[in-house]
């Protein structure tokens, strides 16, 4: 399956209006009513109606960058997708029908071809049972490797739940992981609800993380950074040596290839060691007298 910021043609830095710019544009192209009997033209605008319900939902787009393409569809099905998109409104403000056919297509034509939780859905069934939300700590290097929780909670009727969660590796502070069926109990019959894991991810005290990316700090002595040295930096996969160049600044970023967080698309972000220059305050008689003959040579 294509990735939706591609089908979209938008970077995954784009912010919402972006998103919605790029979906109306191709939503105009390729819409059945300007296409008809184009099988191909049909199923592209099926794709990025998809990708446009994602991506536009700040929670459902956290948790496709988190966990990736495939695993996002094996944890959501089609109408998990489509809940909550309206778009019926942006169809109107582009002056174009068809909505009901689209939706039809998705849904096998439930109540009409309106979008789950429209005015005018007829629920088919019995109730699905309550979503239920459990939040999750977990620490930095767990977010970092993944990591495997066993947690235990109690449902409204009293039932206690216990199970073992794994929290994929790069997951971000805030994403939801779902999980289907292990929600509340329908009270009439139906499917049960499902469970979202809210997860927390501790500080740690060496590292930080930017986006993908990871940040920490390097003290260097004011000679390593005039003449260069040979360090150790902190990472988490053990220290690694780097070489730090002559005249370095405090502040400059010093960067270890993919020692960041994996991402979606199966790479990895980068480690960056942040040189900060170790001043010392109480020097001894022969530090001073070196920093003296330092000033004296004009350094």
């Amino acid at each position: 399956m294509e990735n939706y910021y591609d089908l979209l043609g938008v970077a995954k830095t784009a912010n919402e209006a972006e998103i919605k710019k790029a979906y109306r544009k191709l939503a105009m192209q390729y819409h059945p009513d300007r296409n008809p009997d184009d099988k191909s033209a049909e199923e592209k605008f099926k794709k990025i109606n998809e990708a446009y319900a994602v991506l536009s939902d700040a929670d459902k787009k956290r948790q496709y960058d988190t966990v990736g393409d495939s695993r996002f569809h094996q944890q959501y099905s089609s109408e998990d997708i489509f809940r909550g998109t309206d778009f019926s409104s942006i169809f109107d403000e582009m002056g174009l029908g068809g909505q009901n056919s689209f939706f039809s297509s998705f849904f096998g034509g439930q109540g009409g071809g309106r979008r789950p939780g429209a005015p005018g859905f007829a629920q088919q069934g019995p109730a699905k049972g309550q979503d239920v939300e459990f939040p999750v700590n977990i620490g930095f290097l767990d977010a970092y490797r993944g990591v495997e929780k066993p947690i235990s909670f109690k449902l409204t009727d009293g039932t206690t739940r216990e199970m073992t969660v794994k929290i994929p590796k790069g997951i971000k502070a805030g994403a939801k992981l779902r999980i289907a069926g292990r929600g509340a109990p329908s009270r009439s019959g139906g499917q049960p609800g499902d469970l979202f894991i809210v997860v927390t991810v501790l500080d740690h005290p060496d590292f930080k993380r930017i986006d993908d990316n990871i940040e920490v700090t390097l003290s260097l002595k004011v000679s390593e950074a005039f003449l260069g040295a040979s360090k150790g930096v902190n990472t988490p996969e053990g220290e690694k040596k780097i070489k730090i160049p002559a005249g370095v600044k405090a502040g400059t970023k010093v960067r270890l290839k993919g020692l960041g967080f994996p991402t979606a698309g199966g790479g990895a972000g980068d480690l960056y060691a942040v040189v900060d220059l170790d001043v010392i305050k109480d020097l001894n008689s022969a530090q001073k007298n070196a920093i003296e003959a330092m000033q004296e040579a004009g350094l």
